[in-house]
């Protein structure tokens, strides 16, 4: 089972190392995902700590990645 560290990272801190990797901006990655930027920017900036089911879903479409990746 694996453990969480001090290093472990927020959603948002995945999101945006996800988003970087791709060279996405965040207004690109909204558009893609169909997400308010201002949404995505909380996201990232811990502002929302626990965004909804369908917000990651779409994010995760948006990064061509599984809701599992971002959550896990």
């Amino acid at each position: 089972m694996a453990r969480k560290t001090a290093t472990s990272q927020t959603i948002g801190q995945k999101i945006k190392k996800a988003r970087n990797k791709k060279k996405l901006t965040q207004e690109a990655l909204s558009r893609k995902a169909d997400v308010p930027c201002t949404t995505l920017v909380k996201i990232e900036s811990n502002v929302v700590k626990n965004p909804s089911i369908e917000t990651v879903k779409k994010l995760a479409i948006g990064l061509e990645t599984t809701v599992d990746e971002l959550i896990s």
